[in-house]
């Protein structure tokens, strides 16, 4: 893109005139054709567009006063066809909609099986002298000649379109190739002496010394439709297995769902749903839409959509997610969220936003691309050329010129970032990792400090009750039953944790009576502020908080041990004595300190961020495993960016946990933001990785992941370049027969696409 378009679309984005589109591309056979589009629709004032060879998309941004309709046309006038995405059809509740068949896989193996069949008699005749008869060649030549016009058409379209603009592709080499050895061979056969009967031809590895006027290459033609047909087929299906996660993952959703009417259950299509429906859940089906449990108590699979194996208890108030399955009970759900808004919806346009996005080293490679055509046929010509000027000797000059064409096919260079991207973030989603964009790769490979938020992160974000110590010759289930009976007439977030801990404490005690799980009732309830409650609880005076100044000796030396643990002390009695200390704490995640170590594995150092006192951070850091002199407690929601900026000055690469509104500008700042899925809306927008399950071991394997990608692409394009780089000399210097570079380039193309589908077996 020119400086003056970045400029105009950057103005436009900043005073807020952008417009986003989608188009879908047709006619692209290679990463030349794909820059080719991009540079022209990049030429258009206050347009932004990055192409992508793989998915067959460009992503444009325009400003006010550019329509889609000029986008189209520009496309087409490069020789291409574009088109906006048809929108989704709602599916009849009775027939779930099919997605749209991907027929380009199937019409090429059509093509391929053909022009392999009518090549291998040409190539076996060619190679092994024992089979030649009389005249052989002329049932080379009517074997070959269908491959070469037929099985090459796509080549030969595709390079006549680009020629009348002015321009050469990956399919001008191999059409010139080819239409070039099937020319000589037919200029040899009619008017030289390879039609003479009795003729015998040798296969040669290199190029060597011949009579041109009777030295035929239908072999070459043949051999090099049939072996490029191929690669592009097993290019097609491979592309389709990439892309694969991302339309398993579109088709995860549920098809129609039974609405309550009026009392009466109405089965409906899932796109006419509307917030506040309320929809019903048997076991076995996939929740309709992200929503709230209003009835039923149940457990909720959400494995293909978050990674999680163990299925979630779920009850009334409870939030659920759209495409997980109901695993137990009958549920009544209240749908919040709809369409474009649900999670899946905005988990596939992230993933599919990042398969559309082009990394650093990707935009080098189509640099490099859109000039490499051109030169590789300078070469040709130079070495044609040399060829015929040092040996004198057009028929080795000719095979060597051909060797040049066809072997240095660009097209492994336009597969290396897309296929990993593809298969990398489509594996990430089915791990419950979205990765917002190929830029962020780089960041992870950077990145030596992770800054973890305490609440919601590292903690559960919810205060429980973590310990009961009673004075001696009371009875502990009685004082959780008055202290919680009391609290549960709080709000307070300790009152209610301790009512929660009472009640799961004394509910096996109290299964097969009539007030199964109840707590007593409380009355004359009173709030003495900043200090606790009293109320009365089954004739007694109970009182919980602060509101006794003498303690006995083993509860004063509790409440300080759980002070120093970072709990929050609360002491709790009755008829005007202090009968027990409540410990109570935002509980540490099960899963932190194995988190806290796979991130140390991956050489990052860790980092506790809160706003909490020092005592109770430095208490969670030792519990998960961070060095104390790595907290930074008593921080301000607004002060979080400060910390990370320190740490930047500091010659640090930060990457920032988070999950809460307060993280959003500290995930924006760090060089890698990543947002917990269960965090707030805010968060999951400033972050570049979000993390679907709120588990923060996935917190490492996000950034494994991506740096395998990263790897992986990087892999792809040394291998790439290397390869072109090698091979070039090698044809230009006569060592390659023309057959042998035809297979040679279409290996290339196959390898960078298995490579990438590696990744598929990440775990």
């Amino acid at each position: 893109m020119t400086s003056t378009t970045a400029e105009a679309a950057r103005t436009a984005a900043a005073t807020g005139t952008t417009s986003e589109v989608e188009l879908l591309i047709g006619g692209m056979t290679c990463a030349s054709c794909a820059a080719r589009v991009e540079k022209k629709l990049n030429r258009m004032d206050g347009v932004s567009a990055t192409v992508n060879f793989a998915t067959e998309k460009a992503k444009v941004a325009f400003a006010d006063g550019v329509q889609v309709a000029d986008l189209i046309a520009t496309v087409e006038k490069t020789g291409y066809t574009a088109e906006e995405p048809p929108p989704p059809r709602p599916a009849p509740a009775t027939e779930p909609q099919a997605p749209a068949p991907d027929t380009e896989p199937d019409a090429l193996r059509h093509r391929l099986l053909v022009s392999a069949l009518l090549a291998a008699p040409v190539v076996l005749l060619s190679m092994i002298p024992a089979l030649q008869f009389d005249n052989w060649q002329w049932l080379s030549l009517t074997l070959a000649a269908p491959v070469v016009v037929w099985g090459g058409a796509p080549f030969h379209r595709a390079a006549w379109t680009n020629l009348r603009h002015g321009a050469a592709t990956m399919d001008t080499l191999v059409s010139v190739g080819t239409l070039a050895a099937f020319g000589w061979s037919l200029w040899a056969l009619f008017f030289g002496d390879a039609g003479m009967p009795g003729m015998h031809d040798e296969f040669r590895l290199t190029v060597s010394r011949v009579d041109g006027a009777s030295t035929i290459y239908l072999e070459v033609a043949a051999g090099v439709v049939a072996l490029i047909l191929l690669g592009r087929y097993l290019e097609a299906r491979s592309k389709r297995r990439a892309g694969a996660a991302l339309k398993a993952l579109l088709e995860l959703g549920a098809k129609d769902v039974a609405v309550l009417r009026e009392g009466r259950e109405v089965r409906i299509p899932v796109s006419s749903l509307a917030v506040g429906d309320r929809f019903v859940v048997r076991p076995g089906e996939k929740i309709a839409t992200d929503g709230t449990v209003v009835e039923g108590v149940s457990a909720v699979d959400a494995a293909m959509l978050t990674g999680e194996s163990v299925p979630v208890d779920v009850g009334p108030g409870d939030q659920v997610t759209g495409a997980t399955v109901n695993a137990g009970g009958r549920l009544v759900v209240e749908a919040t969220r709809v369409g474009a808004d649900t999670q899946l919806a905005r988990m596939a346009k992230l993933v599919e936003d990042a398969q559309n996005g082009k990394a650093e080293v990707q935009r080098l490679a189509d640099r490099i691309s859109a000039v490499f055509v051109p030169v590789v046929i300078l070469i040709a010509l130079g070495t044609f050329g040399a060829w015929l000027g040092v040996t004198g000797d057009t028929a080795a000059a000719f095979t060597a010129a051909v060797a040049v064409l066809i072997i240095a096919c660009p097209c492994a260079l336009g597969l290396a970032t897309p296929t990993a991207l593809m298969v990398g973030t489509g594996r990430g989603a089915q791990l419950g990792i979205l990765i917002k964009g190929p830029e962020v790769l780089e960041s992870t490979r950077r990145v030596d400090t992770v800054v973890l938020d305490k609440t919601g992160t590292v903690t559960t974000g919810r205060m429980t009750l973590q310990a009961v110590y009673v004075a001696e010759g009371e009875d502990e289930k009685e004082l959780l039953r008055l202290a919680g009976a009391l609290e549960h007439a709080s709000e307070h977030p300790v009152a209610r944790a301790i009512a929660a801990g009472a009640e799961t404490a004394l509910r096996p005690l109290e299964r097969g009576r009539e007030s199964a799980g109840a707590l007593p009732p409380v009355e004359h309830f009173e709030n003495v502020p900043g200090r606790g409650v009293r109320g009365r609880v089954d004739g007694r005076e109970v009182a919980v908080g602060r509101l006794y100044d003498d303690l006995p000796q083993e509860l004063a030396r509790a409440a300080r041990e759980a002070e120093q643990e970072g709990r929050t002390a609360v002491v709790a009695g009755w008829d005007g004595r202090a009968r027990g200390v409540l410990a109570v704490a935002d509980a540490v995640k099960e899963t932190s300190a194995e988190a806290i170590r796979g991130l140390r594995a991956l050489g990052l150092t860790p980092v506790l961020l809160t706003g909490d006192n020092r005592t109770v951070a430095e208490a969670v850091a030792r519990t998960v495993g961070i060095d104390p002199a790595h907290v930074h407690a008593e921080v301000l929601p607004e002060d979080k960016v400060d910390v990370v900026r320190r740490l930047q000055r500091e010659g640090r690469a930060v990457a920032m946990v988070g999950d809460g509104v307060n993280d959003a500008a500290a995930l924006a700042t760090a060089d890698l933001g990543l947002a917990m899925g269960t965090g707030t809306d805010a968060a999951i927008e400033a972050g570049d990785l979000t993390l679907v399950r709120g588990d923060l071991r996935v917190a490492a394997d996000a950034i494994r992941l991506s740096r395998r990608t990263l790897a992986t692409i990087k892999g792809n394009l040394v291998w790439a370049f290397g390869y072109n780089v090698a091979a070039l000399p090698l044809a230009a210097a006569g060592l390659l027969n023309p057959m042998i570079a035809g297979a040679a380039m279409a290996f290339s193309s196959v390898f960078v696409v298995t490579n990438s589908l590696r990744l598929r077996t990440f775990r």
